[in-house]
């Protein structure tokens, strides 16, 4: 017998677009919620149309729209207001992710919001939260990972900063978006007098909460951590070092009795047992010298032979994956992290699979990223009762 998923019976309207919110709407659909996305009835999502192709479909949105069920609403016309009215009195969150006022302007804020559904929540995210004086400025994850600190560490000494190949603002905002909606969730299914709030998701608070212990350690001592390539500031040694093959490989060699495998492994048991490098900070102190022996050892050495070594002595190690190596990796595929799905067109493709993993209620892959509307006559029949020949009308005249 299938057991239920931990999230079925949560219903989450998404109006938000591209990233972050979306995002957000993916994890919840993954594990039960229903989730329906609003999108503009003539373009829909602009992610449709981001990076690669097929069949003039991204292959992004088949990933980051699955389980989803799509329907079209024009917001800015009063019919379609008053149409997402009627459906937020039906669900427990809604999420989006506009400039802030956007909603408010549409008649479609909280307040009345909170009048069709007293218990209703709603995650919110944008570029700088719902208050202070830079609520109303545009906001990108890019512009999030610069002002909230990240871009200013990425990168080597000597060179401009540099970003990572993701989206990874907007995703961390969405992975916040999930656990705040859920602390709602159960805030609200908990309480004796039960109510909706609002979760306020920054996306530049999101990324400046990856810094770790960089605010205080320049407020007491001054020290800006700076940009330092491969390694990591002040903890070794954690690097990546050239094999002899030429490819390279990374090394998490920085807890004490790790650093003594590793030097044992690699011939140096001199350094494993000298007090000097027997603590982080006298490693951090000589991590240049340390770094070399490492990489004289790797040197020696092909990538598979260096880590087949350092695998048997229990140090951290890995290559460095691109994605042609990801998906012969046999475990991405004996966790399920590669899923093959189907498009609309047959075709099969790889996809990612689900995170977390729960071993009783796990998540689960039911459909592709939704075509345009797919859902639209299906979720206005069954939550507002709609007739067909209202549809059809509210079709033609532009409000779906």
């Amino acid at each position: 017998m299938n057991k239920k998923k931990p999230l079925e019976g949560i219903t989450v309207l998404e109006l938000g677009n591209l990233v972050a919110a979306p995002y957000a709407g993916k994890i919840f659909s993954e594990f039960g919620a229903e989730v329906i996305k609003v999108e503009e009835p003539s373009k829909g999502d602009p992610l449709r149309n981001w990076r690669v192709m097929h069949h003039d479909t991204s292959l992004w949105w088949y990933v980051q729209s699955r389980n989803k069920k799509s329907i079209t609403v024009n917001l800015r016309e009063e019919e379609g207001q008053e149409i997402i009215k009627q459906v937020a009195a039906h669900v427990d969150v809604v999420l989006e992710n506009f400039k802030p006022g956007t909603l408010e302007k549409w008649g479609l804020g909280l307040d009345e919001l909170k009048k069709v559904n007293p218990d209703i929540i709603m995650s919110r995210i944008s570029g700088y939260g719902q208050t202070g004086p830079y609520r109303e400025k545009a906001g990108f994850g890019s512009v999030a990972e610069a002002i909230g600190g990240l871009r200013y560490l990425t990168g080597y000494p000597d060179l401009p900063p540099v970003r990572v190949g993701i989206a990874l603002g907007d995703i961390v905002a969405g992975l916040y978006a999930v656990i705040g909606t859920l602390m709602a969730i159960y805030a609200r299914d908990h309480s004796k007098n039960p109510t909706g709030q609002i979760v306020d998701v920054a996306l530049y608070e999101s990324v400046f909460s990856l810094l770790e212990g960089i605010l205080p350690e320049y407020d007491l001592t001054g020290s800006v951590r700076e940009r330092t390539g491969s390694t990591l500031p002040g903890i070794a040694p954690s690097n990546s070092y050239k094999c002899g093959d030429g490819s390279y490989i990374v090394i998490g060699g920085n807890g004490d009795r790790i650093f003594e495998r590793l030097m044992t492994a690699i011939g140096r048991e001199d350094l494993a047992k000298d007090p000097v490098y027997s603590t982080n900070q006298g490693r951090a102190d000589n991590v240049e010298f340390i770094d070399q022996v490492i990489e004289d050892w790797t040197m020696q050495h092909s990538l598979t032979e260096a880590q087949n070594i350092l695998d048997q002595a229990s140090v951290p190690v890995a290559p460095i994956y691109g994605i042609k190596e990801i998906v012969k990796d046999e475990q991405y595929h004996s966790r399920g992290m590669l899923q093959k799905v189907t498009l609309p067109d047959g075709e099969k493709v790889l996809v990612p699979g689900i995170v977390p993993k729960l071993t009783e209620t796990p998540g689960k892959i039911e459909w592709v990223g939704p075509t345009l509307g797919e859902h639209t006559e299906e979720i206005l029949r069954d939550y507002l009762n709609f007739s067909q020949e209202k549809i059809i009308q509210l079709k033609k005249n532009g409000v779906l």
